[in-house]
C-alpha cells in the first residue's frame, strides 16, 4: 500500500517537472529558439490555432526564426499573431516566409526574465510540496487506520522527502541553466 502511494507520488512529481521543464523552454533568451512559439495561437478558419499546426517554423540562425504557412492566405493572421504575442517581436513577411529577427535581450529584461524564472521555480517547488504533504497524510491516516506500523510510516515518510528533495534538485538545476542561458544571451 505504502509502496503504491510512493509510486504514485513520484509519477506526479515527474509529470510535474516534465511540464516545469517545458514551461520554463518557453522564456525567451536572446537566441532564437521556436518552443517560445508554442503558445501563440493564429485564428485559422475561426478556431484559435498553434502556430506549429498550420506553418512550418525554423531557426536558419540565432538571431532569427523563419515562419512559413502552409497555406499562403494565412500570411496576414500568423503575422498578426505574431506581433500581438507579449514577445515584442516585430515579423517582417516577404509575401513567402515570415522572418522574425529576435533582438538581443537588455540587461534589464535579462533581470526580469531571471526573476520570472525563479518565481517559477518557486512555484514548482510549493506543487512538489504540495504532493509531499498530501502523500504523508494519506500515510499517517494508514498507520493511524492501523493498516501500516508505525515503522513503516516512518520509512515512508523518508522515502517521501528523498523524493522531494529529488525533484527539487532537479527543478533547480533546469532554473539555474535557464538562468545562464538568460543571462549568456
Amino acid at each position: 500500500m505504502v509502496r503504491e502511494v510512493l509510486r504514485d507520488t513520484e509519477k506526479k512529481m515527474k509529470a510535474s517537472i516534465d511540464y516545469f521543464r517545458k514551461e520554463i523552454s518557453k522564456l525567451r533568451t536572446g537566441r532564437a529558439n521556436i518552443s517560445i512559439f508554442e503558445d501563440i495561437k493564429v485564428i485559422y478558419y475561426g478556431t484559435p490555432t498553434p502556430i506549429n499546426q498550420v506553418a512550418t517554423i525554423g531557426v536558419p540562425d540565432p538571431t532569427l526564426i523563419t515562419v512559413q504557412p502552409w497555406d499562403p492566405s494565412l500570411m496576414e493572421a500568423v503575422e498578426k499573431a505574431i506581433r500581438a504575442s507579449d514577445f515584442g517581436f516585430n515579423p517582417i513577411n516577404d509575401g513567402r516566409v515570415i522572418k522574425v529577427p529576435v533582438p538581443p535581450l537588455d540587461e534589464e529584461r535579462r533581470q526580469e526574465l531571471a526573476k520570472k524564472a525563479n518565481k517559477m521555480l518557486e512555484e514548482e517547488k510549493t506543487a512538489l510540496r504540495n504532493m509531499r504533504r498530501e502523500s504523508k497524510e494519506y500515510i499517517e491516516k494508514l498507520e493511524k487506520d492501523k493498516k501500516i506500523t508505525e515503522d513503516d510510516k516512518f520509512q515512508a515518510l523518508e522515502k517521501l522527502q528523498e523524493l522531494l528533495d529529488e525533484y527539487i534538485r532537479q527543478a533547480e538545476e533546469i532554473t539555474a541553466a535557464k538562468e545562464k542561458e538568460i543571462m549568456e544571451g
